[in-house]
């Protein structure tokens, strides 16, 4: 049955289990990449150019591990939203802004830097293997300087689909770019090799815009990274020794999901502001179903969401009308990536407006599992 399918885009395939999900949606694990957003606070702080770009790279590299877990997020729904706040003084917004192709947006913002993605995957689906193209732009903007870095990420493998244990691996070239000086970050995954050689480590170098080595890195994705001046021919200057720039925190022990603590934050309304937007992923039933363990109703309620949304979009496009996005718009801007060119969506500023209002009103709604999910924001087309 699956033999059909060799070749093509997963995202196009049959409707799959619950059981291979894990309580937690794309928009989410967005908002989980801000863990060690540290690093990117201290890469606006330090007047360094190229310990910056450390910094920076770093915080890049942290994500991985979460992307590790062989468990997979829940699909959004189109118009599905995701809000975080009291964590280390983020505030985080991802929506749904697109269901064919699948796109998500995000925005985060310190007093230290902004962080815009659009982010589209594109998936090949090789029979026991499928190979993952992160078709997405990404950019940092440190607030200090004004300072503007642009990622481009290594593909990504997961291997044993169907037969043998799960597991995914990257390899290939990571590289941020500093848009404003021309400085740049190369940093190769290895390949995993025969019985695991190779497997999780990273080097590369800082280069100044010249293309001289100026710092080399090196480490593990999974555990940690470090940092070492270095001469114009990538050797370690004498005198100077490897430093530690950044290691995983630690995880709780033999968690089902493989979640450290921050991950479990995310699902917690301890992370949610108060008058928590209807639409916000916390809120699905499929996804809290899973979450207790009970995969027959996860099953049950995440069918019923996705007709739902095909209810939605036959209902929508009979009435001539088109989605937009409440916190996203869809820019002119179409951004080359190695693998196919990106519409690229940007922040509207709308969510900022929105959660200031919220926040200075004397409105006390503590959020909670009782709200109903809601992301059909078009249901009453003519409201406005």
């Amino acid at each position: 049955m699956m033999q059909k399918y060799v070749g093509s885009d997963i995202t196009s395939m049959v409707t799959l289990p619950v059981i291979i999900f894990e309580p937690m949606t794309i928009l989410q694990k967005m908002a989980e990449l801000m863990e060690y957003s540290y690093l990117l606070d201290m890469a606006d702080k330090t007047e360094d150019p190229y310990m910056r770009l450390v910094y920076a790279s770093s915080f890049f590299i942290s994500i991985y591990y979460a992307y590790q877990r062989t468990w997979k997020p829940f699909n959004p729904i189109l118009g599905e939203t995701y809000e975080m706040v009291n964590h280390g003084g983020i505030t985080f917004i991802s929506e749904q802004v697109s269901h064919h192709p699948p796109m998500s947006a995000g925005h985060a913002e310190t007093e230290h830097f902004t962080y815009d993605i659009t982010s589209k995957l594109k998936t090949k689906f090789l029979g026991n293997s499928a190979d993952l193209y992160p078709v997405g732009r990404t950019r940092v903007t440190l607030k200090r300087d004004g300072v503007v870095l642009d990622l481009v990420p290594p593909p990504t493998k997961v291997s044993n689909l169907i037969f043998g244990r799960t597991w995914i691996d990257s390899s290939g070239e990571m590289i941020l770019t500093n848009l404003t000086t021309g400085d740049k970050v190369v940093l190769y995954f290895q390949p995993c090799g025969w019985f695991g050689a190779g497997r999780y480590e990273v080097d590369g170098f800082v280069y100044n815009s010249a293309d001289e080595p100026k710092i080399l890195m090196t480490g593990k994705w999974n555990e940690a990274m470090n940092y070492q001046l270095c001469d114009s021919e990538g050797e370690p200057l004498p005198g100077t020794e490897l430093k530690e720039i950044w290691r995983v925190a630690d995880a709780p022990k033999k968690d089902k999901f493989q979640y450290t603590h921050f991950a479990h934050k995310i699902n917690s309304f301890d992370t949610a502001p108060k008058k928590l937007l209807a639409s916000d992923s916390r809120l699905r039933p499929d996804r809290m179903a899973l979450e207790k363990g009970d995969l027959s109703t996860s099953g049950y309620e995440k069918s019923s969401l996705e007709e739902r949304q095909r209810t939605e979009k036959r209902n929508r496009e009979a009435k001539g009308h088109k989605f937009t996005p409440r916190w996203f718009d869809l820019t002119d801007e179409v951004t080359p990536t190695p693998w196919g060119d990106l519409e690229v969506y940007q922040y509207n500023g709308k969510y900022t407006e929105h959660r200031a209002a919220v926040d200075s009103s004397e409105c006390i709604e503590v959020p909670d599992s009782r709200t109903e999910f809601n992301p059909w924001q078009y249901d009453n087309l003519d409201a406005e």
